[in-house]
């Protein structure tokens, strides 16, 4: 099982990043997948989630309405796309699957400074 994040990087305030989040090892299409991030000095927190379908998304109030998760279950990809970044968007971010079991990634960083 591997997942493997990608798109991280520094990005001023306003701007915007995508992240990838390849997967390989088990059936993609089954698994809800998730963001997640840790700030630093912080306790990882939700991001954002996507159920196995696409059909149902759900976002932490503190992201809602600038970012967005979405999927590809041809190419076993997660995304999310982050708009209007802010300098209090910066962790390291990691994606999840869960099917019962839950794997995670081992993160990208995200660094919102000018």
């Amino acid at each position: 099982v591997q997942l493997v994040e990608s798109g991280g990087g520094l990005v001023q305030p306003g701007g915007s990043l995508r992240l990838s989040c390849a997967a390989s090892g088990f059936t993609f299409s089954r698994y809800h997948m998730s963001w997640y991030r840790r700030a630093p000095g912080k306790e990882r927190e939700f991001v954002a989630y996507i159920s196995s379908t696409g059909d149902t998304t759900s976002y932490a109030d503190s992201v809602k309405g600038r970012f967005t998760i979405s999927r590809d279950n041809a190419k076993n990809t997660v995304y999310l796309q982050m708009n209007s970044l802010k300098p209090e968007d910066t962790a390291v971010y990691y994606c999840s699957a869960q099917y019962g079991t839950q794997y995670w990634g081992q993160g990208t960083r995200v660094t919102v400074s000018s």
